[in-house]
């Protein structure tokens, strides 16, 4: 088979890492894929057409005889890749622009959420600067969360501490449109307390089979201080204090099948990776946010532990027989730790060189998923904000770690940046 990955990322290296594992597999092309995937192997290339090139990718995948297409990042399934795709009967793996509203409109997901009853924040959504400041200027609990509606690459949610805080944030969506368009519409919602866990279902419309649980890290900084970033590491899976047997069984009943079950009916069936983010608290889970693919950095360790066949499960997707699959997963834990460029994520400098990752690349239970990298005179450099996810399995969550940070320690570029404490919670 050929198959097309669409995006640049670590999730993206994790998924062709995944799919470059199968006989099946002739050839895998990521589309604009980034220096570490083009290093993979001889049957792996890059494809120089950007994510939210619809037509490029189109054209590529028509002249190519691609055979199965498989969407990483959000923006182009906002863009509704998945429906221009399926319209030249490319066979492709992602929720349609209408399904994927659950990652694209925040208030779209929040209302279904209160249509459906499933457990989440409290929430209020504003479509105007005056009206949201005359809310805030009436409140005085606090903590509060404000989100831009849409996309906001993970930055778009400010946990506002003080009144302050809170129309400094509104200034910044509304006035100085930081996010852009994506603050056409801002939620206001309570401050959920607990343990955050994300659970992830890949589904043909109908069935979904369970990946592994995972732990992300969103803050910049240790503690979980500072501000969200698009993570800075997880872990899978995560112990049962957090994420138990009952909470799974509530995300199932609760949350997964009534979504499932309503798209189906209104004739916009999800199909897909499926991200539900939650804050469990006394083994009530409640859900943060959907997102319309895999999480990134939480796809550098729930796709490790997967024993099964990437390609079964998504071709089983595509073709709406996943009721014939089943899941197996290692009976181990994966942790991951991004390496990210000095001042993310506000402004950081790009091109610098990378040294160590020949000291790691044949390490066994050590992997490196690159994300802001690319290849500069034969060496490669920094190219974002976050650099890298050097990812360890081990028996134990702190085997894993540990593992991981012994990798960390190999590399180094100028201005590296990362967490010393990814992981601990589940410690």
């Amino acid at each position: 088979m050929k198959i097309l990955i669409v995006g640049s990322g670590a999730r993206e290296h994790a998924i062709a890492w995944s799919l470059y594992k199968d006989s099946r597999v002739e050839k895998i092309f990521v589309a604009p894929g980034n220096g570490g995937i083009s290093q993979m192997g001889p049957n792996v290339e890059n494809v120089a057409i950007k994510a939210t090139d619809i037509d490029g990718l189109i054209e590529f995948s028509k002249t190519n005889a691609i055979d199965l297409v498989v969407v990483g990042p959000e923006q182009p399934l906002e863009l509704g890749i998945v429906n221009e795709f399926e319209k030249h009967n490319i066979k492709i793996f992602g929720p349609s622009k209408e399904a994927a509203q659950l990652e694209t409109s925040k208030s779209y997901a929040k209302n279904l959420m209160k249509h459906l009853s499933i457990p989440t924040a409290a929430f209020l959504i504003f479509r105007t600067h005056r009206e949201a400041s005359a809310y805030f200027h009436e409140q005085d609990q606090y903590p509060q969360v404000i989100k831009a509606s849409g996309l906001a690459g993970g930055k778009g949610v400010t946990i506002a501490e003080s009144k302050a805080e809170a129309l400094m944030t509104l200034i910044d969506l509304f006035e100085n449109k930081k996010h852009g368009d994506a603050a056409n519409e801002v939620i206001i919602e309570e401050c959920m307390t607990g343990q955050e866990a994300s659970i992830f279902a890949i589904t043909d419309g109908k069935s979904y089979k369970l990946l592994s649980p995972a732990q992300d890290h969103k803050r910049i900084g240790e503690g979980d201080t500072g501000k969200n970033t698009g993570g800075m590491g997880a872990y899978a899976p995560p112990p049962t204090f957090i994420v138990n047997d009952d909470v799974i069984e509530k995300v199932k009943k609760q949350i997964i099948e009534p979504v499932l079950t309503f798209m189906s009916e209104e004739g916009n069936p999800y199909k897909g990776f499926l991200y539900v983010g939650l804050m469990i608290e006394n083994n009530q889970p409640r859900v943060v946010e959907f997102n319309a693919r895999l999480g990134d950095p939480e796809a550098q360790v729930v796709l490790p532990l997967l024993k099964t066949s990437l390609l079964d499960l998504i071709l089983a997707s595509v073709e709406e027989r996943l009721s014939d699959e089943t899941i197996e997963l290692l009976p181990k834990t994966a942790a991951t730790v991004v390496m990210a460029s000095g001042g993310y994520p506000d402004e950081y400098k790009t091109g610098n060189e990378i040294i160590g990752l020949d000291r790691i690349n044949n390490e066994k239970g050590l992997m490196v998923f690159h994300a802001g990298t690319r290849s500069e005179n034969s060496h490669l450099v920094t190219s974002g904000g976050r650099v890298l996810s050097v990812t360890a399995i081990g028996d134990t969550l702190k085997e894993a770690l540990s593992h991981a940070y012994r990798g960390i320690e190999k590399i180094s570029f100028a201005g590296a940046y990362y967490r010393k404490d990814i992981g601990q919670k589940g410690l």
